[in-house]
C-alpha cells in the first residue's frame, strides 16, 4: 500500500479550495433566508465530500472501496455544479460568484480522471453487489487470494 498522505494529492488540495470557496460564498447568504441556508448546508456537505472521500479511498486502498468513494465524489461534484440554479431560483443576489465554484469543479474533474486512472485494479476483493469490481471481474467470481 502506498503511504502517500492524501492531503498532499492535487485532487485533495483542489477539493479544499472548492470547500473554502463554497464557504466564502455561503457566508454571503442571508441568515434569515431558511431556503437559501438549507441550500448552503447541502453545498457545504457536497464540497466536504470532495476531500473526505479522497482520504477514505486512499486509506481503504482496495479497488472497490476506491471506486465507491469515486462514485460518491462524482455525485457530490455534479450536485455542486448545478447549485447555482437553486441559488438563483431562490433569490440569492450574489449568484454570479458561483461561477468560481463551477470553474474549480472543472479543474477538479480533470484531476479526478487522473486519480481514478491510477487505481490498482489488482488490489481488490470481489464486490458481491457487482458495481465496483475491476474490469473483467464479476460479483460471482471468487477472490484470487
Amino acid at each position: 500500500m502506498d503511504e502517500t498522505d492524501p492531503r498532499t494529492l492535487p485532487i485533495f488540495k483542489k477539493g479544499q479550495e472548492i470547500l473554502e470557496t463554497v464557504r466564502l460564498i455561503g457566508n454571503l447568504i442571508p441568515e434569515d433566508n431558511e431556503v437559501l441556508q438549507d441550500i448552503k448546508g447541502h453545498m457545504l456537505s457536497d464540497a466536504a465530500l470532495l476531500t473526505v472521500k479522497v482520504a477514505g479511498a486512499e486509506a481503504g486502498d482496495l479497488y472497490d472501496i476506491r471506486m465507491e468513494a469515486a462514485a460518491i465524489i462524482r455525485k457530490a461534484a455534479r450536485d455542486l455544479m448545478v447549485q447555482n440554479h437553486s441559488l438563483d431560483m431562490y433569490g440569492f443576489k450574489e449568484v454570479r460568484y458561483y461561477q468560481l465554484v463551477r470553474d474549480l469543479i472543472e479543474e477538479y474533474r480533470l484531476l479526478f480522471i487522473d486519480w481514478v486512472a491510477g487505481f490498482d485494479t489488482s488490489n481488490y476483493i470481489i464486490d458481491q453487489w457487482g458495481l465496483f469490481n475491476p474490469p473483467g471481474k464479476g460479483p460471482f467470481d471468487e477472490d484470487d487470494d
